[in-house]
């Protein structure tokens, strides 16, 4: 978690600090804080809260500076509170540092630097890395060479970045599993954990690697790793519109988000040609070679895993687990030969994800990525990448990414199907025919969001609700009643339609909302029997369908397979309606963050 920007350059940065700092802001909100070069030195101000707290500080100071530092936290080593948000500084307040990740040998360094009279002043795992700063400084004058002797001693994922009074406009930063980005202007340069922190005023982003460190004045990014090799890293042409990371007219992030999915969506598949090499990079014969798939991500992405499963077994008639990237890594697993590892994940930087994957890749699987971040950490792991083009995703509550992850999974099924030759070329130009038109289906359903919002007003007030489906569906019931809970803190569960009577119906009062997913298909009937069943309870029953039904709540038709890419953005919709009905914070849930880079 967590988010990081700094500026080196000609210009007085505080208001790019600033503005960056909140579009960073869904990394973690529970503290911010800048450090910044001054006549004097060092300066730092920090704020607990949101980032408009510390704007209100650096607007009171009439703070000006050529080169800073900042952070926006999400708790993880002590509480949220002044002492422990960053930047943090060494004894002399002539070092300030920012960090996101978890420095894992921190006990070990604050004994170490204690003992030769270094005084702490937070209880956070990152002041650490200021003292063994300033610690190496007193060996050597050089800042970055002081700077990577410290780094080589830190375990642990860290992005981290620092200045030293004595070396004015200059940044030294460093990577190693948490994110971090550079961005290149004209006789200027910006540092942040993602790119819409600077998108507004470069498009030009240096992805930094494991083991990365740089020195970055206003003229020059130098990149070495640890060894002190110089590194030659690739600028890449960022081409997300700046005006997509912001709400557009939409009250929140989450609505337009929602809203966005048509061309989320036409994006994606437009890069998605019905050809497994073109569209995945595995050569057919590599393909035909495939036994069966573990699927492993996290949250959302974890229940668009669960639907490929449905789709992939039913297409592709290959055996495919679906695991929780946590669970996955600490397993001991005996690897099947000829098995594929895909990893799922939004922002390509998610700790628990880019282990597993890790694991997986030591056992001599070959992995594919299936990511929304160009040049992440774990699509630069992995043998094969797909891009999810939805843009950046502000919210902390994934939206658009879910639906263009299921429509790369729906085409992968589709690819290894034919590939695996357990589909006909006539059925598969039919099926690809219908996934292409995925994007208009999705905009027709969105027309009936003032349904939604109707029925939304209806159940409210309501403090639980279940979520049914079978077969694709189910694991969009998962995601629903995720979504629910996520942003209105509400109790929301998902079932499947055929274990209600098994244990779950007993929890149904009168006016309980139930939302059930009844797509047209082998199973039709039975889940509506299932609703007879929750209905004769007294359940506040919604269905989502795509059959005619009267008093549902129908999406376009498509084959059962399809569906759940349709039948989530109703689910959505209700979310969003009832937590803004609410009052919720739905952009920045509590507790939550949008990239989890720590266990």
């Amino acid at each position: 978690m967590c988010g990081i920007v700094g500026y080196t350059g000609g210009k007085d940065c505080v208001d790019i600090i600033i503005d960056g700092l909140k579009k960073l802001e869904y990394r973690g909100y529970d503290s911010a804080g800048i450090a910044f070069e001054e006549d004097k030195g060092i300066d730092i101000l920090k704020a607990v809260g949101r980032v408009e707290n510390l704007e209100k500080l650096v607007i009171a100071g009439k703070v000006k500076s050529h080169c800073a530092i900042a952070h926006t936290r999400w708790a993880t080593h002590g509480k949220p509170s002044v002492l422990n948000s960053h930047p943090h500084g060494d004894c002399k307040g002539e070092v300030a540092i920012v960090h996101n990740g978890i420095i894992e040998n921190y006990d070990e360094l604050k004994k170490e630097l204690s003992s030769k009279g270094h005084k702490f002043a937070s209880e956070t795992d990152s002041e650490a890395a200021a003292h063994l700063i300033e610690e190496e400084l007193k060996k050597q004058k050089d800042f970055f060479k002081a700077f990577a002797c410290a780094v080589k001693k830190l375990k642990g994922a860290y992005a981290l970045a620092a200045t030293y009074k004595n070396a004015p406009g200059v940044i030294c930063v460093a990577k190693k599993q948490s994110p971090l980005v550079i961005g290149q202007g004209k006789g200027e340069y910006y540092l942040a954990s993602d790119v819409p922190a600077f998108l507004n005023h470069t498009n030009k982003a240096i992805f930094l690697e494991d083991g990365d460190l740089a020195k970055i004045t206003a003229d020059s990014c130098e990149i070495y790793n640890l060894a002190g090799v110089r590194q030659n890293r690739k600028v890449n042409i960022i081409k997300w519109n700046p005006a997509t990371a912001q709400k557009g007219g939409y009250k929140h992030f989450m609505i337009k988000e929602i809203f966005d999915q048509p061309q989320a969506t036409k994006d994606t598949i437009s890069t998605l040609p019905p050809d497994i090499k073109k569209a995945f990079g595995i050569m057919p014969a590599a393909a035909r070679k495939i036994k069966g798939l573990y699927i492993v991500a996290c949250g959302t992405a974890y229940h668009a895993g669960l639907c490929a499963k449905y789709v992939i077994e039913h297409f592709a008639k290959l055996p495919v687990e679906v695991e929780t990237a946590s669970e996955f890594k600490y397993r001991s697993i005996n690897f099947q030969k000829d098995w594929l590892f895909i990893a799922v994940s939004q922002s390509g930087e998610t700790a628990d994800t880019l282990a597993a994957l890790n694991n997986a890749k030591q056992a001599g699987l070959k992995a594919l990525s299936i990511c929304n971040v160009v040049g992440s950490t774990i699509t630069r792991a992995s043998d094969y990448t797909v891009y999810t083009h939805c843009g950046p995703e502000i919210s902390v509550a994934s939206t658009k990414a879910f639906t263009s992850q299921l429509a790369v999974l729906y085409s992968f099924a589709l690819n290894i199907a034919k590939e695996h030759g357990t589909i006909t070329k006539t059925a598969f130009d039919k099926l690809y025919k219908e996934f292409k038109a995925l994007p208009a289906l999705i905009e027709q359903t969105l027309k009936d969001a003032a349904q939604i919002k109707k029925l939304a007003k209806t159940v409210y007030k309501s403090n639980s609700y279940i979520f049914l489906g079978r077969n694709a569906a189910f694991p969009i019931a998962l995601e629903g009643a995720l979504k629910l809970k996520e942003i209105s803190y509400l109790h929301a569960e998902g079932f499947a339609g055929g274990e209600i009577k098994h244990g779950p119906i007993a929890i149904i009062d009168k006016g309980m909302p139930v939302v059930a997913l009844a797509p047209k298909g082998e199973l039709y009937e039975k889940m509506l029997s299932s609703c007879q069943e929750v209905g004769a309870r007294g359940a506040k029953l919604i269905i989502v369908t795509n059959a005619p039904l009267k008093g549902a709540v129908e999406v376009p038709y498509t084959n059962e397979y399809l569906f759940p890419v349709l039948a989530v953005v109703p689910l959505q919709l209700l979310a969003y309606y009832v937590s803004d009905m609410r009052g919720r914070e739905i952009d920045r849930p509590r507790n939550l963050a949008k990239s989890v880079t720590v266990e």
